[in-house]
């Protein structure tokens, strides 16, 4: 990659705080970072940390109190609710958690809706082409319902990679899987980041996944530290709550 070549994602002093009763909570302080296109990079720390509000920043879909978001050479503050949408469309995937499968939908219109609403004819046969490649060909017509936990988020990394995106944020997307399941998710998530190119940012407490991601950052009292992946599990214990542990290094701006 040309040292030439834009970030992906570029930060400057991004910060974010939430009123409280009388008082102001300060999730991010003067975050800079930048992750150039195609990485793999895991956003870890503690519960409560702002790690989920980071990616929804990353997304457009909240706006920081100050500082600037830029993703894919596209400074989000310059872009009206439409502008963003748009954005979301074109060129950022999301996995949450919870997969946010319609209910209604079965898994081949579930995938397929973010290309209907966008018009493309060929939505339903792009939606069964990703469907296939994440293993599930042979459940399109089953709805959510009908599916495991495993298979709706298959369902949902479909649906969030059916466009092409060059930017993918997943927010715990284990965090509700059985061991195995959540192996052969990371596995997936990995193999597509490898087959697609797109970047891949994921926030998770899981630090196997972390350590095999190309950085790890930690994010802690407001603030962005980077370890080295085959630092994590001892620099990183106990990314639920526990802030123990040798501090990384702060993030370069």
């Amino acid at each position: 990659m040309s040292e030439t070549t834009p970030p992906i994602i570029e930060v400057d002093d991004l910060s974010m705080s939430y009123p409280l009763a009388h008082t102001r909570v300060d999730v991010l302080r003067g975050v800079n970072l930048c992750i150039q296109a195609g990485t793999r990079v895991a956003i870890a720390g503690p519960s409560g940390s702002g790690k989920t509000s980071l990616l929804l920043l990353f997304s457009g879909l909240e706006r920081p109190s100050g500082g600037r978001v830029v993703i894919d050479s596209v400074d989000l503050g310059q872009l009206d609710s439409d502008g963003l949408a748009d954005l979301r469309r074109d060129r950022v995937g999301i996995v949450f958690q919870s997969f946010h499968l319609l209910p209604s939908l079965n898994a081949l219109d579930n995938v397929a809706l973010p290309l209907q609403m966008a018009g493309r004819r060929d939505a339903r046969e792009q939606a069964r082409a990703m469907l296939t490649r994440v293993g599930l060909g042979s459940r399109l017509d089953h709805f959510p319902t009908q599916l495991s936990g495993g298979e709706q988020q298959r369902v949902a990394i479909a649906r969030a990679l059916v466009h092409r995106p060059r930017l993918l944020l997943a927010d715990e997307p284990t965090g509700n899987l059985d061991d195995h399941t959540a192996e052969s998710v990371r596995e997936l998530l990995f193999e597509l980041n490898r087959d697609l190119g797109t970047t891949l940012v994921l926030v998770t407490h899981d630090l196997d996944f972390a350590a095999r991601c190309d950085r790890v950052l930690r994010l802690h009292d407001g603030q962005l530290h980077e370890t080295a992946p085959s630092a994590v599990h001892s620099t990183l214990p106990g990314t639920g709550g526990d802030t123990t542990g040798t501090a990384p290094h702060a993030v370069p701006a």
